[in-house]
């Protein structure tokens, strides 16, 4: 079984910048697309952002576009997420986790298993 480590999460000024890593386990990593969510105190977990396979496509939440980049190294075993333009509505605990089915989009999280342990981001005002 697949295991997700994110890491990079701190405590960031509005308008800074953050980039959240995920490393997997197994080399098996690169057949897979992958997803970023977040969950913010009280509230849902919610999609982020989508990344295929081989990175060729990219999806993201309304909320993020045009901030937030989802990125892969499959030599590495690891995706990324750049987040700039941070906004204290994004303090979340962030997670990633992988699309074990072919073909897609999905942005359910139920689609997706095995998640990581998550890695929290705190925007400050």
């Amino acid at each position: 079984q697949v295991q997700l480590v994110e890491s990079g999460g701190g405590l960031v000024q509005a308008g800074g910048s953050l980039r959240l890593s995920c490393a997997a386990s197994r080399r098996t990593f690169s057949n897979y697309a992958m997803g970023w969510f977040r969950q913010a105190p009280g509230k849902e977990r919610e999609f982020v952002a989508r990344i295929s396979w081989n990175g060729g496509r990219t999806y993201y939440a309304d909320s993020v576009k045009g901030r937030f980049t989802i990125s892969r190294d499959n030599s590495k075993n690891t995706v990324y997420l750049q987040m700039s333009s941070l906004q204290p509505e994004d303090t979340a605990a962030y997670y990633c986790a992988r699309d074990p089915r072919l073909g897609g989009p999905r942005f359910q999280e139920d689609s997706y298993a095995p998640w990581g342990q998550g890695t929290t981001v705190t925007v400050s005002s």
